[in-house]
């Protein structure tokens, strides 16, 4: 696993993304994921706060783990996940751009993303890779 926070590189395409995973607190305001990327200079943020039916990282699991229930998880950490993230904003017109974007809404196309690349899995199994 990376330090928290460390730059990767993600090339999708002829776009080099680089990207970073952060764990933040804020008075107040609760425990968030945030997945920095970087392309060509602008910087968007994908953020996922801790909330009702919603578990990120926090005390319960290693960084950059996220879900909504048993078998609905994704890990930030993977590169897979960031990828699948990534397409998933751009098909909804949402990257390139700067600005912050609320990861939950991608949350559920993402782990159908994910389960999908796993065939022959059993119905209720978690994702795979």
């Amino acid at each position: 696993m990376r330090k928290d926070g460390a730059v990767r590189k993600l090339v999708v395409g002829d776009r080099t993304y680089r990207w970073s995973l952060r764990h933040k607190h804020r008075d107040g305001d609760g425990c968030r994921d945030v997945l920095h990327l970087v392309l060509d200079g602008v910087r968007t943020r994908i953020v996922f706060r801790e909330g009702e039916g919603r578990g990120i990282s926090c005390c319960y699991a290693h960084d950059g783990f996220v879900a909504t229930g048993p078998g609905r998880a994704l890990h930030l950490n993977e590169p897979g996940t960031v990828r699948r993230l990534v397409d998933e904003a751009t098909d909804r017109g949402l990257l390139p751009g700067a600005a912050e974007l609320d990861g939950w809404d991608l949350f559920d196309a993402v782990l159908r993303c994910a389960a999908a690349a796993t065939p022959g899995v059993p119905p209720g199994s978690p994702p795979g890779p």
